[in-house]
């Protein structure tokens, strides 16, 4: 037979498994890139680098990172969800101004909820968890000491992530990480005040030492404390963000 009329061959289940892992493999670099843009851009707005009120063009953005669009629109859509970028008419995304007020409410929010999941993680952690949470806090003193801020802020989020599961309560779970989202640009850059990581320990140390001792209502109290202290040092933060753009 002439090789173009060879039967065209039908993919096997082989095939399409491939095609469908090749799908999901691209799918998931495409949210790796999206989550890594969206977290750049944030620090951008948080520090003062994109004032409130500009206007986030997709393709200025795309050149600027050498991405294509999707990446990006996927990445404006992930800090509209924050609050951090407002899709306006006739101005597409502009970076919104985060009010002293609405930043303290949203924090007010964080602290009491992650209470709770202090104080459910002194009565629920498995002796597994509690050893794994001692370690990490352990590395994390490490990270201070060497003043390295990177590290300490991912370590940072890993500890409260350990406190989330350690609640064993999947709802509060999923509320508090929707709720940490809208402030993870603030908390990140909490890290740029003087004197922040060592605080930061020593507020977790406090927690830390409740849960061991299966003290739920401390453990409660202080990551209250500790968050509300967040709060302070992420608004010192936000006072330098300049005034909208009209």
């Amino acid at each position: 037979m002439h090789r173009s009329m060879q039967p065209i061959r039908k993919p096997g289940p082989g095939m399409a498994a491939r095609g469908a892992r090749n799908g999901a493999v691209g799918r998931q670099a495409r949210g790796s890139r999206a989550d890594e843009l969206a977290q750049r851009l944030a620090d951008d707005i948080v520090d003062g680098r994109l004032f409130p009120g500009i206007r986030l063009e997709e393709q200025e953005l795309a050149q600027r990172f050498k991405v294509s669009r999707t990446p990006v629109r996927e990445a404006l859509q992930l800090l509209a969800a924050t609050g951090l970028v407002e899709r306006r008419p006739n101005r597409g995304a502009v970076v919104a101004t985060i009010s002293g007020e609405r930043l303290a409410e949203m924090f007010e929010v964080m602290a009491e909820l992650e209470a709770v999941c202090a104080r459910l993680s002194a009565g629920r952690m498995t002796t597994r968890e509690r050893n794994a949470l001692e370690v990490l806090h352990r590395d994390a003193a490490g990270f201070v000491r060497s003043g390295d801020r990177d590290s300490y802020e991912a370590a940072n989020r890993q500890f409260h992530a350990a406190l989330y599961r350690g609640s064993h309560n999947r709802e509060l779970e999923e509320t508090v990480l929707a709720a940490r989202r809208r402030v993870s640009a603030f908390r990140r850059a909490q890290f740029t005040v003087l004197g922040r990581l060592a605080g930061s320990w020593a507020e977790h140390d406090v927690v830390v030492r409740a849960i061991l001792a299966g003290d739920g209502d401390t453990a409660a109290r202080a990551m209250r404390s500790h968050v509300l202290l967040v709060s302070e040092a992420s608004a010192e933060v936000a006072a330098r963000q300049p005034a909208e753009i009209p």
